[in-house]
């Protein structure tokens, strides 16, 4: 899968996948997701980001995750 919206670079924000080559990381994006805030919200914090920004955010961490296993802890 080819992702338009995720660039990485080795020189910013330590090789971390961000978007769009803007030093927001990927993975605060998809915390915000995570945390409840809306896309309205996200895009207030963030000015520069766009709706299509979030989404391939998204699929992007749902791509991440299934390519390679999690440690889980068992509920007790």
């Amino acid at each position: 899968m080819r992702f338009k919206r995720i660039t990485t670079n080795p020189n910013q924000m330590g090789g971390m996948p961000c978007i769009r080559s803007l030093r927001i990381p990927v993975a605060a994006v998809v915390g915000m997701v995570a945390d409840g805030m809306t896309n309205a919200e996200i895009l207030e914090a963030y000015p520069d980001l766009e709706e299509e920004d979030i989404v391939e955010a998204l699929r992007y961490a749902a791509v991440a995750v299934s390519e390679r296993e999690l440690p889980l802890v068992m509920a007790s």
